[in-house]
């Protein structure tokens, strides 16, 4: 088995481990195991953190009950995604996670913020990483591995100990993205690793974990999302909490909550012909409707599909969904046929 290494959000980690297509198939119909590693993780601490946070992020993080944690979006005072992120309540601190590549800006963004309270940011990426494990027989695989101290649920958070070596469980409160986290200390990743892999996970790597992004319709900051990008767009509204007060950016998201709906939505375009690369324009007849944002050639129960993410104007993804659409505004992506379709890919 012969790994290919390359970076991926931010650090250097196993793009594939031959076959992204049999990895791929792994996290859809078995089990996989892929290195987090291109994931750091922040604490916040001090007597002022669960108020100062939750005035900081778009989700409820005030409410959460210990070893639980949800996703969130960072916003700016003008309601503009900088950063994601999920947050786990830890008891006498939080612990916020997110891409290798975003975790010193986030760091930055919420320092700004830290005038009169009492609240700490420390970056522990380097003593705490994760292994992921996903998949339809990710709890079996697990269980046979001996590291599943319980079943936890969405978002929740189980302290374990294997051979000594402590570990945590952590069920992803993405629930589109199904996936389990192992945390645990760098020098124990090989020995868990090696009882993953023997109690049946296929490794896994980066390659296919991007395509399974895509197929599930999950945007990533920086690719899918700008500065210019509010999170109604995204179709994310689990990050959002309409209830629970005032934080950053909240005046422009409960505008928009108001009014209904964004002009436009992150949308997947099953495309024939060559594949568009990131900002490509999509168009109905000459008229231009959206921009790519993510493509993949994705190999699916072996099938070779040419597809995108990318944002698209709702009146007219709407419109090529009717039977009004004549043959004159059929949808093009870079020159090539394309069908616009709702989120996640249905294969």
């Amino acid at each position: 088995m012969q790994a290919v290494t390359g970076e991926y959000a931010g650090a250097e980690t196993v793009l594939n481990f031959g076959s992204a297509a049999e990895e791929l198939n792994a996290l859809r119909r078995g089990c996989g195991v892929f290195d987090l590693g291109w994931r750091g993780k922040l604490v916040v601490s001090g007597e002022d953190r669960v108020r100062w946070l939750n005035g900081m992020v778009t989700n409820n993080t005030r409410d959460l009950a210990q070893d639980f944690g949800n996703y969130n979006f960072v916003l700016s005072a003008q309601g503009r995604i900088q950063g994601d992120l999920l947050a786990f309540q830890r008891g006498e601190f939080y612990v916020l996670e997110s891409e290798a590549r975003q975790v010193a800006g986030i760091r930055e963004f919420l320092e700004r913020f830290i005038i009169m309270d009492e609240v700490e940011i420390g970056d522990i990426s380097a003593r705490l990483t994760s292994i992921g494990v996903a998949g339809p027989l990710a709890l079996k695989v697990l269980a046979g591995a001996g590291l599943e101290p319980g079943a936890p649920r969405v978002g929740q958070l189980l302290d374990g100990s294997w051979h000594g070596m402590g570990f945590s469980l952590v069920r992803d409160p993405v629930e589109r993205r199904n996936w389990y986290e192992l945390w645990l200390a760098p020098e124990n990743v090989e020995a868990f690793w090696n009882a993953l892999v023997a109690a049946g996970a296929v490794p896994v790597g980066a390659e296919a974990l991007e395509w399974q992004r895509i197929l599930l319709g999950l945007p990533r900051v920086g690719l899918d999302t700008g500065a210019r990008m509010m999170p109604q767009e995204t179709g994310q509204e689990y990050a959002l909490h309409y209830t629970k007060g005032c934080y950053i950016g909240q005046e422009i998201v409960e505008r928009i909550h108001a009014r209904g709906q964004v002009h436009r939505g992150l949308a997947g375009l099953i495309v024939e012909g060559e594949l568009p690369p990131p900002g490509s324009k999509v168009l109905a007849g000459e008229k231009e409707i959206g921009e790519v944002t993510s493509s993949a050639e994705i190999v699916v129960d072996g099938v070779r599909r040419k597809l995108a993410l990318g944002y698209v104007k709702l009146d007219a993804a709407a419109h090529q969904a009717s039977a009004e659409a004549g043959p004159s505004e059929s949808v093009s992506v870079g020159g090539s046929p394309a069908r616009i379709t709702t989120l996640p890919f249905e294969f």
